[in-house]
C-alpha cells in the first residue's frame, strides 16, 4: 500500500477530532493540542481540577489511533522501575532479562503524574526527551510514535508534588482543561442519562481513525510548512519580552522558542496553509509558553498570572506585516 498523502492524513487528523468529540464535550482546544503535539513530535501536560475529563480526554484519543496505549497511575509509593521497567532474575537461565515498563508504548497516559515523587517523576525525563530508556547501562529505543499525555491536579490540592522546571520544559504544551460551560454540562448530563458509560468507549461510537502512517505523513508535510523571516522575527522577540518582563523571574528559553515555532507550524499546516502567519504564533503562544515562565512572587501575590503576562506581551510585540 502507498503512503497516504498530505491530504488524506488532514482528514484522518480531522475526522480523529470529530471522533473525539463523541465521548468528550466542551474541551475542542485540549482535543487539538494533543493533535498538534502528535505532529511536533512533542508532550501534553493537562491540568484541570478533578472531574473535568482530562483522563477520558486521552483514553479517547487512544482509542482513535491504531496505536498501542497504556495508562499508569502516579501514586507515592510508585517506583521509578515501575514506569521504565527493571531487570529481572530468570533462574531457568540464571541470567537476568529485562522487563519493559508501560512506558515502552506508543501513547502513555501519565495520569495524575503530580501525586508522585519527583525521583519518580524525573523516570520520564529521558524518556520523554531521548525517546530512550536506559536500564543497567543499556539504551532500549522506545516505539515511534511516542507521546505522554500526563494528567495532574492544580499544585494548590493537597498530596501533589510540583513538577519541576526541567520536567515541565519537557512538555510540548500545558493546556488547561477548564470546568465546562453550562450548555456542555447540561450536554454531559444527557449523555449520561441516555447510558453514555465513559468506561466503554467502543459503545459510544468511537473508532480509530488514523494509525502510525497517517501521523508520518502529516509530520512530513508539517516538516515542509514556510516561516518567513518576519514570523521568526516575531516568534523571538515574544520569547526576548518574557525575559525583559518585571513580573518574571524566569522567561523563555531557546528551546521554548522553538517548540513555538514547532506548534505554529502544525497549527498552519492543519489550517490547510503551507506558510506561517502570525496568528498561527498567537493561537499557541499560551499552550507553549505558560508553563516555561516564572512569576516573581510579588507579582503572585498581586494576582498576576503566566496567562495574563504573556497576553500582555502579545498585546505589545509588534506584529509583522
Amino acid at each position: 500500500m502507498s503512503a497516504p498523502s498530505a491530504d488524506s492524513a488532514r482528514d484522518a487528523l480531522e475526522a480523529l477530532r470529530q471522533e473525539i468529540a463523541k465521548a468528550v464535550v466542551g474541551q475542542d482546544a485540549a482535543v487539538t493540542g494533543l493533535v498538534v503535539a502528535l505532529l511536533c513530535r512533542g508532550h501534553v501536560l493537562l491540568e484541570g481540577v478533578p472531574g473535568v475529563a482530562k483522563t477520558l480526554l486521552v483514553r479517547s484519543l487512544a482509542a482513535t489511533l491504531e496505536l498501542g496505549t497504556k495508562r499508569l497511575q502516579f501514586t507515592p509509593d510508585l517506583m521509578p522501575s515501575d514506569v521504565t521497567g527493571s531487570l529481572v532474575y530468570d533462574a531457568r537461565t540464571a541470567e537476568f532479562s529485562f522487563q519493559p515498563g508501560p512506558v515502552f508504548t506508543h501513547l502513555l497516559l501519565a495520569d495524575e503524574i503530580n501525586r508522585t515523587p519527583p525521583k519518580t517523576q524525573a523516570s520520564l525525563l529521558e524518556a520523554m526527551e531521548e525517546r530512550q530508556v536506559t536500564v543497567d547501562g543499556t539504551p532500549r529505543a522506545l516505539p515511534e510514535p511516542f507521546l505522554v499525555a500526563a494528567t495532574q491536579n492544580p499544585v494548590e490540592y493537597e498530596g501533589t508534588y510540583p513538577l519541576p522546571e526541567a520536567q515541565l520544559d519537557r512538555f510540548l504544551l500545558k493546556l488547561n482543561v477548564p470546568l465546562p460551560p453550562r450548555d456542555a454540562e447540561i450536554d454531559v448530563l444527557t449523555r449520561h442519562a441516555e447510558g453514555f458509560d465513559p468506561r466503554d468507549l467502543e459503545a459510544a461510537g468511537v473508532r480509530a481513525v488514523a494509525g502510525s502512517e497517517e501521523i508520518e505523513a502529516a509530520r512530513t508535510a508539517v516538516a515542509k510548512t514556510s516561516v518567513s523571516a518576519e514570523v521568526t522575527g516575531y516568534i523571538v522577540d515574544i520569547c526576548r519580552a518574557t525575559r525583559d518582563s518585571p513580573s518574571l523571574s524566569l522567561g523563555v528559553s531557546p528551546r521554548g522558542a522553538t517548540a513555538l515555532l514547532a506548534t505554529a507550524r502544525a497549527w498552519a499546516w492543519l489550517m490547510g496553509r503551507d506558510y506561517v502567519i502570525p496568528d498561527d504564533v498567537k493561537a499557541f503562544a499560551l499552550p507553549t509558553l505558560r508553563h516555561r515562565v516564572q512569576l516573581r512572587p510579588e507579582a503572585e501575590m498581586e494576582g498576576v498570572t503566566p496567562d495574563s503576562v504573556i497576553n500582555s506581551i502579545l498585546a505589545h510585540v509588534p506584529v509583522p506585516r
